[in-house]
């Protein structure tokens, strides 16, 4: 009979810690992890002070599309490309430490994160399993999140031609109203 390392279940539990702390959701941490779903519920409720959400996690490549989910999801990728090719860190290190520099960059910005540590997860298995790939935009040259087997010629990305409501919410309007 094997004997688990106290070492590697340590650096397990710290990887779930770091995770949840972040946002993660069960289905993340079970994935990611190799600790019992049992063990991971009660350290997100040890770790959160609550039990984790329930639901279904994000399914569909279109939320990606969209204009300011795109663009943020396109800079996360797009160091989490970095991170995996330059820093060799394994993917879920990767992911994390993408993450940080995602949430970092929006504050320096004043931005508010539309991307949570789940959804960016998921985007990057919705690469690994051939549903997205990096399409170059014809104008900026940046690359851009895009459906695979889209047509790559003529791109242009959401920055170079924002759509005509693009940056119009609610706090956007409020500011204006109250600066007039």
């Amino acid at each position: 009979m094997a004997t688990k390392s106290v070492v590697l279940e340590v650096k397990e539990i710290a990887l779930a810690i770091e995770l949840i702390e972040l946002g993660a959701r069960l289905q993340l941490l079970e994935a990611e992890t190799t600790l019992s779903r049992d063990r991971l519920i009660r350290l997100y409720k040890e770790v959160k002070g609550e039990s984790p959400p329930k639901g279904m996690l994000p399914f569909s490549t279109d939320w990606f599309m969209t204009w300011q989910p795109n663009i943020q999801s396109s800079l996360f990728y797009n160091t989490f490309l970095f991170m995996s090719r330059q820093a060799r860190c394994e993917p879920v290190h990767a992911i994390v430490k993408s993450y940080r520099l995602y949430l970092e960059h929006m504050q320096l910005q004043g931005d508010e994160p539309v991307l949570s540590l789940t959804r960016a997860w998921t985007l990057v298995r919705y690469f690994a399993s051939g549903l997205l790939q990096m399409t170059p935009c014809s104008r900026c040259g940046g690359h851009f999140v895009a459906h695979a087997h889209d047509p790559q010629r003529g791109f242009v990305c959401g920055l170079c031609q924002p759509p005509s409501r693009a940056g119009r919410t609610r706090r956007s309007s409020e500011a204006a109203t109250a600066e007039g």
